[in-house]
């Protein structure tokens, strides 16, 4: 059988730009109780290769034409790699030798080691081909190890991430449901074995229509605003730089206010957590009584109003991001739920008029036109926006099924070292607990810096939502 494949949209070309510095790589970390037999894992990669057509993929590319491509395998490839329990150490050892991860736990230490492991970085013309998925494991004492899957972005949105991270805990139950998984997900997404269209070719038509006259306008409104936007402290703009996180968790009852707060107020929760982050960065500023524009990009997931829709099983990337900016008022400015209420509000309108498709290659040309010359961001970091969010928390009350399988606790999210923002927000509502983690560059901001920052957006959102009951 002939591999099958096709071109890269654009929004995937531009996140292979940015995934040479750093920014766009995947990687979803699990922690388990239970010794992992490792045949049973192959068997189970093996079979969401089978379900999903991209993750058989790989990036190739046409040096005499300078193009892009996924080529799917008809068969999976995926080999685990395993770290013994001495090389985990040592990895463990070198990331804890900094005193600002000391008291940082070996399974963050590990999301961060692979956030930074850039198997993109160093693309030749030697090397035409290059996978867009790996898998490790990391053995620790006690009987636990971690489980590592790492994918390039344009190959792994979000809500990729959250289906593969289920689909995958199926699977490691036991064959009859891994059966009836496999073929579950086979019928959702259709037995061609061939990866969906791009984002492009999906978006329904007439939606991203915009005339040379606001395209011009748009941009030169992007370009120029960028200049008056503020950002947080710089630690060190001129050191390497890598991903680091930062994670803060809220329990089940305040919670329960703050998502109570977001329906009687009329938003969603990244109105909330945007809203808080802006106020912990303002709050933060030495002359935080005057006035700050700040940006703000919200992610939001395209599949359903596609044309035709996808479903959560089509693995691949289909966000797309809308960026608002701003003013943050002065000491006594707005308290939480105006704040998250203005802004959510700015968004939604934005949503409303298509913004989403309109400004889509607006944006794409802009981070790579960035990329390519970093000057034209503030003290040349490379940060476009204050901070990232997800229109939409991933919702996860799987956490009995976690359980029979061993699974103790698990991170994700997508490096940010390259082009992005200084905070990026990936927040799920674990069995009715928020739990946020939050990815940085660093040395461009320290740890204990985001540390700061994310306690004050938690005390922000708790002490904000004690109205609505104890």
């Amino acid at each position: 059988m002939e591999p099958k494949g096709r071109p890269l949209g654009i929004t995937e070309s531009s996140w292979c730009q940015a995934v040479h510095g750093g920014t766009g790589i995947a990687v979803l970390a699990i922690l388990s109780s239970k010794t992992l037999d490792s045949s049973h894992y192959q068997k189970a990669l093996n079979k969401l290769h089978n379900s999903h057509p991209i993750l058989r993929s790989r990036l190739h590319t046409n040096p005499s034409k300078n193009t892009l491509s996924f080529v799917t395998s008809p068969t999976p490839f995926v080999q685990i790699k395993s770290f013994s329990l001495s090389s985990t150490f040592k990895i463990l050892e070198e990331s804890s030798s900094s005193p600002e991860n000391v008291n940082v736990s070996p399974l963050q230490l590990i999301l961060e080691h692979e956030l930074n492991e850039n198997a993109w970085c160093n693309r030749t013309s030697s090397s035409t081909t290059h996978d867009l998925f790996f898998a490790s494991t990391y053995t620790l004492p006690n009987d636990k190890l971690v489980a590592v899957l790492r994918l390039h972005v344009a190959a792994c949105d979000h809500t990729t991430a959250v289906s593969l991270l289920r689909e995958l805990l199926m699977l490691a139950g036991d064959d009859d449901q891994e059966d009836k998984e496999g073929g579950r997900v086979e019928k959702e997404i259709g037995s061609k074995g061939e990866v969906s269209l791009g984002i492009e070719d999906l978006i329904p038509k007439g939606k991203a229509k915009k005339g040379l006259w606001s395209r011009g306008m748009d941009m030169l409104s992007y370009s120029v605003n960028s200049f008056r936007l503020s950002h947080l402290k710089f630690n060190d703009v001129k050191s390497p730089r890598c991903s680091n996180v930062v994670r803060f968790q809220i329990n089940k009852d305040d919670t329960r206010r703050i998502l109570l707060g977001c329906k009687l107020n009329g938003i969603k929760l990244c109105g909330a957590v945007a809203a808080a982050g802006l106020m912990a960065a303002h709050n933060s500023k030495r002359h935080s009584d005057h006035q700050r524009k700040y940006a703000v990009v919200t992610l939001t997931d395209c599949r359903s109003i596609l044309d035709p829709p996808l479903s959560n099983h089509h693995f691949g990337f289909y966000h797309s991001a809308i960026m608002n900016t701003h003013v943050m008022k002065g000491s006594s400015g707005e308290m939480l739920w105006d704040a998250a209420k203005r802004m959510y509000k700015t968004f939604a309108n934005s949503k409303d008029c298509n913004r989403h498709f309109s400004d889509m290659a607006d944006l794409n040309f802009l981070m790579c036109k960035a990329i390519e010359n970093p000057g034209l961001t503030s003290s040349a970091s490379l940060r476009t926006a204050f901070m990232t969010v997800f229109e939409d928390a991933v919702i996860d009350d799987s956490g009995d099924m976690q359980k029979r399988v061993g699974v103790e606790d698990y991170m994700g999210c997508a490096s940010a070292h390259g082009i992005g923002p200084s905070i990026g927000v990936f927040d799920t509502i674990r069995d009715g607990c928020l739990d946020c983690v939050c990815v940085y560059p660093s040395p461009l901001h320290s740890r204990d810096q985001m540390q700061v920052l994310v306690e004050n957006m938690k005390r922000i959102l708790v002490d904000g939502s004690k109205i609505y009951g104890e």
